[in-house]
């Protein structure tokens, strides 16, 4: 069995009025989970369903476990999961789920063992049995999720899966997808919400204006180095050469100006700042630190990084988003 979960040549859909995606290509492998990244009206969705067989490409091809997507083949592989998404109010969960499980050929002896089993797992439990006009908007969404599971499929395409959830909600349904990944699934996730993509994704592609801007592992796209804060007492300027040689790390001072540095330094307060490759480093930096008799205040590690990468690689960019 071939290790390509997904594949993509030069993959177009052209709608005729400046829409749509042209020239895509992507290699994902089997088990990897997958982030595809961009802003509204870029082409994502389109993408999705080229991949699912909903839509039929301009041009180029998409292959799924080495099939042609849409192929009744390779639509035995796929879990899906739509952005836009809506169920009968009068049927309950469970009974929206054993119509999916009839609509793919399931026993009905498994059927009935798989919902129950993913009812638990999406977080729906025993409200299984309620019907659906009764749910909320996070409850759809989580339905939706089992659906998309039901099959135990090979690749899950999510496309914004927790964009109805709460904080709670956002976070039980990361852990299932690692979950689902450390079983070997491939997970193709089109989400907005990046910190979740940086959690939990091996790579990454960016798509503007139906085009990708940049691909790769997250590792490479955001160089590899986690960016840490940490606020310290008795600074001197000497000490960053010192813990520059000492730790193999460049260390720097935040400040918004050249003025606000040296106020900061002779108060002797400051906030420096350090991009290490695992934790180990930080460690060192902070026993440095109290070694040389400063007050170590705070550490922490910077905000999201993919937010600043992904805000940085499309300012200033045209995009098509919600004005056109």
């Amino acid at each position: 069995m071939t290790s390509t979960a997904i594949e993509t040549k030069q993959l177009t859909k052209d709608y005729g009025d400046g829409r749509g995606i042209r020239g895509v290509s992507l290699h994902i492998e089997a088990g990897e989970a997958f982030g595809f990244l961009g802003p509204n009206g870029a082409g994502k969705s389109t993408l999705v369903k080229m991949l699912v067989g909903l839509i039929k490409p301009t041009s180029g091809e998409a292959r799924i476990f080495g099939m042609a997507a849409g192929s009744v083949e390779a639509r035995r592989r796929i879990g899906y999961l739509p952005e836009l998404f809506r169920y009968p109010g009068w049927l309950s969960g469970e009974e929206a789920l054993h119509f999916h499980a009839q609509l793919c050929g399931l026993d009905r002896v498994m059927a009935k063992q798989r919902i129950h089993s993913l009812l638990d797992e999406v977080g729906i439990g025993s409200r299984g049995r309620d019907r659906i006009k009764g749910y909320s908007k996070g409850m759809q969404q989580r339905l939706g999720l089992a659906c998309a599971l039901l099959a135990d499929p090979d690749i899950v395409f999510l496309d914004e899966p927790a964009s109805a959830l709460d904080p709670v909600g956002r976070y039980e349904v990361r852990e299932l997808l690692i979950r689902l990944r450390g079983r070997g699934k491939t997970i193709f996730l089109n989400s907005h919400l990046l910190e979740d993509v940086e959690q939990m994704c091996d790579r990454i592609a960016l798509l503007n204006n139906g085009s990708i801007l940049s691909n790769g592992s997250l590792n490479d796209v955001l160089h590899s180095r986690n960016k840490w804060l940490l606020k310290v007492g008795g600074f001197t300027p000497f000490v960053l050469d010192w813990l520059s040689e000492s730790t193999g790390l460049s260390v720097t001072v935040v400040t918004e100006s050249d003025a606000e540095a040296e106020e900061l330094l002779e108060e002797g307060v400051v906030w420096l700042e350090t991009a290490v490759e695992n934790e180990e480093q930080i460690g060192l930096l902070h026993f440095r630190l109290i070694e040389q008799g400063l007050t170590l205040y705070e550490s922490k590690k910077a905000s999201s990084r993919l937010d600043q990468w992904f805000l940085k690689s499309v300012s200033g960019l045209d995009h098509r988003g919600e004005r056109r």
